[in-house]
């Protein structure tokens, strides 16, 4: 795809974020679009979103989940940018109405204490794990901007991995003494329980998760810097939601994060 179609199509993306209006998957128009075009029309809608004052506060992997993969039909991870406007924090609202279709996913979060540098590619979990001030119980909510969610890997990867907001519990635990192949989680939605899971459902631990998407990263010449969020990865399958929900997701010793829908 040449610049000029890339900046329309991270246009339209942008504006279908911006005004709840859901749009047509781009792989349905354009056969031959290929996921480093995806990843370049990314770019171009994080770039439109600094323009509008947005800050990059982290970056997050998806599709870890094997069973989230064949939920969407798609086959392999991917990653996308964390913005400023999306962060919620504990106990926080979401409004129903600035979103599309959005769904839950309860994740860990990793927030770093010192930067992983281009010079440092590839790194190795002992990188990561060094770098890490500790983790957090995380709930990410994806939203996608194509419709009914029908996407191929392409289309989430050019929405931004489907990103919409991030509700960070207020806990952070180091990470020495944790086995984050055996961390469990259980998720609740108006007090019922709707999914549980174990943090082995990410590419078997979370740090593995983080590692790959920092040498994805780094190769590309994106850094990740000292403060920033990581999102690493879904337990479980996603789940939807609606206005007058209310979320809460439990993690064996890390703690709990909830959020209202409005």
């Amino acid at each position: 795809m040449d610049e000029k179609l890339i900046k329309d199509c991270a246009l339209e993306i942008y504006n279908a974020e911006k005004n709840c209006s859901p749009m047509g998957a781009l792989t349905d128009r354009f056969s031959d679009i290929t996921i480093e075009d995806a990843y370049k029309i990314q770019m171009a809608v994080v770039d439109l979103k600094l323009k509008d004052g947005e800050k990059i506060i982290g970056k997050k992997i998806g599709l870890t989940n094997k069973a989230i993969r064949e939920q969407i039909g798609v086959h392999e991870p991917d990653y996308g940018i964390i913005t400023s406007s999306g962060f919620v924090g504990d106990g926080g609202e979401l409004d129903s109405t600035t979103l599309i279709a959005p769904r839950i996913e309860p994740e860990i979060a990793f927030v770093l204490k010192s930067d992983l540098t281009v010079d440092m590619y590839p790194v190795n979990n002992m990188d990561i794990i060094n770098a890490t001030l500790g983790i957090c119980p995380a709930l990410e909510v994806v939203d996608s901007r194509v419709k009914d969610w029908k996407i191929k890997i392409q289309d989430t990867i050019s929405d931004s991995a489907s990103y919409a907001r991030i509700v960070l519990g207020n806990r952070i635990t180091p990470l020495d003494g944790l086995d984050l192949r055996v961390i469990g989680m259980a998720s609740y939605v108006n007090g019922e329980l709707v999914t549980h899971g174990s943090s082995a459902n990410v590419m078997g631990n979370p740090i593995e998760a983080v590692t790959w998407l920092t040498n994805k990263l780094l190769k590309y010449g994106v850094e990740l810097k000292a403060g920033e969020i990581i999102l690493s990865g879904s337990f479980t399958p996603v789940f939807s939601i609606k206005k007058g929900d209310s979320v809460l997701a439990i993690f064996d010793r890390l703690g709990e994060v909830s959020v209202r829908v409005i």
